[in-house]
């Protein structure tokens, strides 16, 4: 899986939540948000390893709707986190773009 660019994007997109996002969350959030954001963050790429060496066309949109919803859910869990004053505007701001790097491709 390593080949492909949307692959290596979504693993960077992981990283960036577990070093710069995680962190920032109270311990009050721990099992609830936190936890949340953590799993759609690295559900886009395991989503890409689970389902990308399937070949049949069907195969590949499920492999195609998985990683994006999970990118849809960390967006709305990156906004709530914004909204609770957890994360900063320049972090939320830079997240969306890897996001939307990752969607485009």
């Amino acid at each position: 899986m390593r080949n492909y660019d949307v692959w290596t994007l979504a693993h960077k997109l992981v990283l960036f939540v577990y070093r710069e996002i995680l962190v920032c969350f109270p311990p009050g959030e721990q099992y609830n948000l936190r936890l949340q954001t953590k799993r759609a963050a690295y559900s886009v790429p395991l989503n890409f390893v689970e389902d990308g060496g399937r070949n049949t066309g069907k195969d590949f949109a499920h492999f195609l709707d998985n990683p994006v919803g999970s990118l849809q859910q960390l967006r709305y869990a990156s906004l709530f986190a914004h909204d609770l004053e957890y994360i900063s505007r320049e972090k939320y701001q830079h997240l969306g773009l890897i996001t939307d790097e990752v969607k485009a491709n």
